[in-house]
């Protein structure tokens, strides 16, 4: 697959994303604080709920760097911390899940 015909699959997986967590009530209107953003902590887990750390860190960043066509990151392992996260509610979460496993799988095969 092409790294263009990546991309565009990679935005539509974060469009996807986002309407998960819409019809799952997980998408915010407000941000957090910019301390909060700022965490240094992988998925900022010691001050974003992992939902939020889906909205306002992943798909944001993501979102400028296919506009800006800038290197995409060399790998992606969300699919496990979502799974350890929502593993009481699986079955609730299971299409979020399977949008984050295509998430993943993207940004292998681009660097693959």
């Amino acid at each position: 697959m092409s790294n263009t015909r990546v991309l565009t699959e990679l935005a539509d997986v974060l469009l996807e994303m986002e309407a998960e967590l819409r019809r799952l009530d997980m998408w915010s209107s407000q941000p957090p604080s910019p301390e909060a953003l700022a965490s240094q902590q992988p998925f900022c887990i010691d001050t974003l709920e992992f939902h939020e750390w889906l909205q306002f860190i992943l798909i944001s960043r993501m979102k400028v760097i296919i506009e800006a066509d800038a290197p995409l990151p060399q790998a992606s392992g969300i699919l496990p911390m979502a799974e350890e996260r929502y593993k009481q509610e699986l079955e609730q979460v299971d299409a979020l899940l399977d949008v984050i496993r295509r998430f993943d799988d993207l940004i292998m095969e681009y660097h693959g």
